[in-house]
């Protein structure tokens, strides 16, 4: 998994970032709120994990924008503070789970190989973009008719969906669809690229994947909206 950590606090952040490093994760450290915003907007991460009190910008307001802007990665939010109205918040926000602090790193590391497991899994079971829809666990792509798609094919789109307007380069996507990625190239990405091109033109959507063989690639709706028209049921 990738994740996006924003932390102030350096020698935590240190500390988070080294225990997750350890256990295979790649991890981009920020130490403000608007730090981690702008990473979000130019990456493409399977977790974000954010301290509530960040300066410059708050772990809450960069939820907010982060959410504003149709991003659905995960997010889990870290705070010192104990009070239900302080949790509910940022639940309202956007945010997926908490932890308060001072915490446990067995337990964020546990919390880490679930959610693995949930993404190996189809998490989002309903995930919507435009006038698409995609459901994982059926494998299957609707909009205005519907059509089957190949295991693959699902991943390729999760990720797209959850990641809708970000230019999204080839190596992350092969990353998320193949276990095995060392021995793929780029034609073989560009042939699933064109099948869930095709399949979009075939259910009438108004959404397509842009982008030149090699990628970067980007899912836009073209139908004047934007990743704000996102949507993830659980």
């Amino acid at each position: 998994m990738r994740i996006l950590l924003a932390e102030d606090e350096k020698e935590l952040s240190r500390v988070l970032v080294t225990a997750m490093h350890s256990k295979g994760y790649s991890v981009d450290p920020a130490y403000n709120g608007l730090e981690a915003v702008e990473k979000a907007s130019q990456g493409v991460y399977d977790l974000m994990i954010f301290d509530v009190m960040m300066p410059v910008m708050t772990g809450i307001e960069a939820l907010k924008k982060i959410r504003a802007a149709g991003d659905q990665t995960y997010i889990i939010m870290l705070t010192a503070m104990s009070e239900i109205d302080d949790r509910v918040t940022g639940l309202d926000a956007g945010a997926d789970d908490y932890m308060t602090k001072p915490f446990s790193l067995k337990e964020l590391l546990a919390r880490l190989r679930s959610l693995e497991r949930r993404s190996e899994n189809y998490t989002n079971d309903v995930l919507k973009f435009g006038d698409i829809v995609l459901d994982s666990s059926e494998q299957r792509l609707e909009s205005f008719n519907s059509i089957s798609l190949s295991a693959k094919e699902t991943k390729l789109l999760n990720l797209f969906i959850l990641n809708a307007d970000k230019k999204i380069d080839s190596d992350v996507l092969i990353a998320h669809a193949w276990e095995n990625a060392d021995d793929l190239d780029q034609d073989t990405l560009w042939i699933y690229i064109s099948y869930l091109r095709q399949k979009l033109q075939s259910v009438n959507a108004h959404v397509e994947i842009q982008g030149e063989k090699g990628g970067p690639y980007q899912l836009v709706n073209t139908n004047g909206g934007n990743s704000n028209d996102s949507e993830v049921s659980l």
